[in-house]
């Protein structure tokens, strides 16, 4: 491996577009048993991001905290459970964390450009593409983008999801070289700190596997919903793609500037050789798979070996209800998923059509889009 250093400088240092992501226990100040938000912490981080800026480069802020915001506002003692309270919480509190936000960048001469993003809006794939347009357009202004999950109306993110994902699909998104992960502990541990010791910090991780996951333990505030499980996953994702990720301690009001200047702070991860294509990343990564195509062995060696499309001679199992250009699991002979692609066809019309030659499917569908279900040109390997 490389000098630690030389590691730094060169994925850390180097980047000039930065994807920054803030808990909620980063934000929230001390006081029972929600006492809204830390603003020296909130001016901290503005003041960090505003001094990147001004030093040339582009900054996406990925927040969390409008429940927590909506709860001190409200009173509210408990986190709530039930859905439509958490969305209407939420909707109190986004507009309290913005103007936090706002006040605190129009110091450094800069505003706070609210976007609020579903998974909706990454799954389709001209949304996906308006988003990014949108964030790059942003950064040509005197503004940074505060971006968070729209927990108003976005269900499954309230449900068992976290901000953490997010700023990994914004990391792609926007094809940021960097994503930092701040948080309430020094990095990924070794193991558990206990005792008042403040444990021994993995400074770099190559690849994340299954060690590393096993490193994670799960810990959470009050008010958030994250953990180290979550920030790893996000890591992965994003060096999967061929970005760095970091996760450090966000309580130290001058963070960012230890990072970008090369210090030996938190974790760094690695990323893979090769940077994915926007359009693979979205297929491989944030695009979520409407069902199933279970090959051959034969099929599976096309693939991955060779390169080759996917004809429907090779495909032996359909699942779900899927329409034409949605994005598909592919799956092997034993189950395991090892590509995602686009399907030229409906999840009936697979059906119908799996086993087949080429040369049959306009007699067995009565037309024929494609000779290829899923063409090798929308097709990533996931291994």
């Amino acid at each position: 491996m490389e000098d630690l250093q030389k590691l730094r400088r060169k994925h850390v240092c180097s980047a000039r577009r930065i994807v920054v992501k803030v808990g909620t226990n980063m934000l929230a100040a001390a006081g029972p048993p929600y006492g809204g938000l830390d603003d020296k912490r909130v001016g901290a981080i503005a003041e960090q991001v505003a001094s990147l800026v001004k030093g040339g480069r582009q900054v996406a802020l990925v927040t969390s905290g409008a429940i927590g915001c909506g709860m001190s506002e409200l009173r509210m003692r408990n986190r709530p459970v039930a859905l439509p309270l958490s969305q209407a919480v939420a909707s109190v509190g986004q507009g309290v964390l913005m103007a936090c936000y706002e006040r605190h960048f129009r110091r450094h001469g800069l505003h706070a450009a609210q976007v609020l993003l579903t998974h909706e809006d990454f799954d389709n794939r001209e949304r996906y593409l308006n988003a990014s347009n949108t964030l790059h357009a942003l950064f040509d202004l005197p503004c940074v983008p505060v971006i968070n999950e729209n927990d108003t109306i976005s269900t499954e993110e309230i449900k068992f999801g976290d901000n953490d994902r997010l700023a990994a699909l914004v990391t792609h998104l926007i094809r940021a070289e960097l994503l930092i992960l701040l948080t309430s502990v020094a990095g990924l541990y070794l193991e558990r700190p206990r005792g008042g010791s403040p444990g021994k910090i993995v400074e770099v991780v190559e690849r994340v596997d299954q060690d590393i996951e096993k490193l994670a333990y799960e810990g959470t505030s009050l008010s958030g919903v994250g953990g180290m499980r979550s920030k790893i996953e996000a890591a992965r994702v994003a060096t999967e793609a061929g970005e760095g990720a970091l996760i450090a301690d966000g309580r130290d009001p001058v963070i960012l500037r230890k990072i970008m200047a090369g210090e030996l702070v938190g974790t760094l991860f690695l990323p893979r050789a090769g940077r994915l294509k926007s359009y693979k990343r979205w297929i491989r990564f944030t695009s979520r798979p409407r069902g199933s195509l279970q090959v051959d062995a034969g099929a599976r060696t096309a693939l991955v070996e060779r390169g080759k499309s996917l004809l429907p001679s090779g495909i032996k199992g359909v699942e779900g209800d899927f329409k034409r250009g949605d994005v598909v699991r592919i799956k092997g002979p034993k189950g395991e998923e090892f590509a995602r692609g686009l399907s030229n066809y409906a999840g009936e019309e697979v059906q119908r059509i799996r086993g087949c030659q080429t040369s049959q499917i306009e007699e067995i569908l009565g037309y024929s889009y494609y000779d290829e279900v899923v063409h090798r040109d929308n097709l990533t390997l996931l291994e």
